[in-house]
Formats: structure tokens, sequence, C-alpha cells
């Protein structure tokens, strides 16, 4: 097959290298950059260890962290095969926001041996992105690491969806004349993003949303053996309902969806309220075939690329990185999530949006500046940045 050829020629010998910065020509540049000149550095940093940040790759630097175990749709493939998909993560972090990003697959799926290494490499870096990692152990590892590391921690599974998401749910309702506030949300599927989601979107204002699983809706009034659930359960669903997916969705102003796919059905569509928005983001098959669905809502995303609005990663997570990077930030907390989302929801001018534009492009150059800039900001405000943001912002 042509297109697979293509594919593996692209593939071969991975997409990334390692580039010089300065060329090393005669013996003077050798001794600068490596012995005896290097001492000196060595010794700087030594007595100041902050100043790793000025004098070494490590304030553009973040490591691209999995252990393969929740690889795209693949699933647990390993860690050799999951190489491929981190080299990409690692290319488009270069692309987007000029950010060096290396590949670390581990071969292990110990929780406290995966914490450990990446405490171990994390002097190297100045932001670790896990990667592909499966619930519920995602949730453990990324929350110790940020407890016991001085620099971000970002599981972009969880939150690059929940923060494109929320970007997109804040323009489809622009869209559609209505709020969060006052929209009745589904959110269906609550693993690692699913979960992530919910919260994001609580945390921007909503009130009826209902967190859905196989099991049907979450309630408060139940007991769960997930805690993230419990944890979930406590915040949303005000009026304690139960039931099936095709119950709680009647009525609904918005879907969304990252669960599984063809568990939709195009009655629920219906049953939903008037000017539906819904997020089908099930990959590669979303939950409701997009073209079956098309005439029955108002505005429709998915996760793929062949259909307009799509829910892409790739929109938040250099920008997040290239401004928590510019301000020195020790941590991505909810206020950083929450300024990224607002700022790709601005990319857009109001006048521009309509149904089939409610997210930007994955190559519009505004969107990592507009993200950056209101991530050092938040960052700054929420008290987790080393620089102030007007001492880094015209240093790219």
């Amino acid at each position: 097959m042509r297109i697979l050829g293509d594919i593996i020629e692209l593939h071969q010998g991975g997409k990334i290298e390692t580039m010089l910065k300065h060329p090393i020509v005669n013996k003077e540049d050798l001794a600068k950059v490596y012995t005896p000149g290097v001492a000196q550095v060595c010794e700087e940093i030594a007595r100041n260890q902050s100043k790793a940040y000025e004098l070494t790759t490590k304030k553009n630097t973040v490591a691209v962290v999995s252990d393969g175990t929740a690889v795209l749709g693949l699933g647990d493939i390993g860690p050799h095969a999951a190489m491929p998909v981190m080299e990409g993560k690692a290319a488009l972090f270069k692309q987007f926001a000029g950010v060096d990003a290396v590949p670390v697959c581990l071969d292990t799926k110990d929780t406290e041996e995966i914490i450990r290494i990446v405490k171990a490499i994390a002097p190297t870096f100045g932001g670790i992105n896990l990667e592909d990692i499966a619930s519920p152990r995602c949730f453990e590892i990324e929350a110790r690491l940020r407890a016991e590391l001085d620099i971000p921690i970002f599981h972009d599974d969880q939150h690059g969806t929940a923060i494109v998401s929320l970007a997109g749910v804040l323009n489809a309702l622009k869209v559609c004349g209505k709020t969060l506030a006052q929209s009745r949300i589904i959110v269906n599927g609550l693993g690692a993003a699913g979960l992530s989601v919910a919260k994001m979107l609580l945390k921007a204002g909503a009130i009826e949303l209902i967190g859905v699983d196989r099991h049907g809706a979450i309630s408060r009034d139940m007991e769960y053996d997930n805690p993230h659930w419990n944890e979930l359960a406590a915040m949303s669903n005000p009026h304690g309902e139960r039931g099936a997916l095709s119950e709680v969705i009647r009525g609904a102003d918005v879907f969304i969806g990252v669960s599984a796919g063809n568990i939709l059905s195009l009655s629920d569509v219906q049953s939903m309220a008037d000017d539906r928005i819904v997020f089908a983001m099930a990959n590669p098959v979303p939950e409701i075939d997009p073209v079956i669905a098309a005439p029955f809502v108002r505005v429709l995303a998915t996760g793929r690329s062949d259909f307009p609005n799509q829910i892409n990663n790739v929109l938040c997570f250099p920008g997040i990185f290239r401004g928590a990077l510019d301000c020195g930030a020790t941590d991505i907390n909810e206020d950083m999530k929450l300024a990224a989302a607002q700022a790709i929801s601005s990319v857009i001018d109001p006048a521009d949006l309509n149904e089939h534009y409610i997210i930007p492009d994955v190559f519009d150059v505004r969107v990592v500046e507009r993200i950056r800039l209101a991530v050092m900001e938040a960052a700054y405000r929420s008290g987790v940045a080393r620089y102030e943001p007007l001492v880094v912002s015209d240093v790219h």
C-alpha cells in the first residue's frame, strides 16, 4: 500500500535528531564546549543550582514519558512500539513552540518505579509531559510527581483533551446562544480524559453536568470503587439523576464523548434540547457516525481530521509548555489550564464563529503565542512563576 510505504519512509531512523547550536570547528571551540572550559560552567551551577536554567538545555527541554500502556487507540503495546508516538509528540513540540523534547519510554508498569525514574531524570528537564499511561495509574503518577518535583508535570491525555474540549464548548455555546452555567451537559466515558474534561467544565462554570460510564450516570448518593468517580460525583449531577446514557441525555444541551465508538444512537441525539452540541471524540470510531449525526445537531465536533471542528491536543500542549517554561513555572495548575482553554477559544474572532469553525486550526500561528501569554500571566497570578511575565514576554 503506497500510503503505508510513505509513512514508513517518513519514520526511517526516527523523526527527530540532535542539532548543535554552535559549531565545533577547531580546538579552541572544543576547549570551550568541553574540557577544560566546561568545568567553569559546572562550578557555576554547583554554587547556584538555579543557574542550570541559564547554562544548560533545561529551560527549554521537556521529557515525553510513557510506559506504552494506553497508546492512541492501540492500548497496551509496550514501550518499544510506543516510541513513534512519543517521537511524534517531540516533533510537534519543536515545530509549533520551539520546545526541545526527548521521548523517554519506560520498560515498566510499576507505579512506584515510574515515579522514581522520572524523579531521577528530572534535573535534566524543565518539564515532564506524561503520555499514554493507562488509568488509574496515571492519576497517582501525575499527582505524586507534581507534589514531589518543582517543574511542570502535565498528563496530556487528561488535561490536553480537557483544555481543548473546553475551548471548543465555549465557542459552540456562543454559536448556539447558550451559556455554560445554564446548559445541561453529559460527559460520557469516565477514564482519564473524561474525568479531566468534566472537572475542567465544572471549574469553568458548568453546573448541571452529569458523568456517565457504561454502568450509567454517577451520583453523589452512590459509593464507587473508583475514588476519582466519588470525587466527581460529589461535585456534579446536582439532582442525583440515575440511569443509562439514553435516559439522562434527554434534554441535554451538550454531549461530550470520550468513550467508545457507536454508543450514541440517533434517537439519543434527537432527544436532546434544541441547538444540540455533540462532541463525539472517540478515536478512530466516534460515538456516533458524524455523517448520520450532522443533520440533527447544531454543532458537531470529533477527534478526527477529516471532519470540521477537530478536538486535537496539539492545540494545547506546545503552548502550555512554552508558557510554563518561559516563566519558570514550578507547576501547571488549574488556573493555567483554564487560561489556556480561554486563550484557544479567543483565537477565533466572534464575527468568524460558526457551526463549522469553533476551534482554531492546528497550524494557526496565533494559538501558541496566545496560550503562552495567558499561561504565564496565570502562573504569575497563582504564585508558581519564577519570573514575571514581562521579563520573558520578548524572549520568543
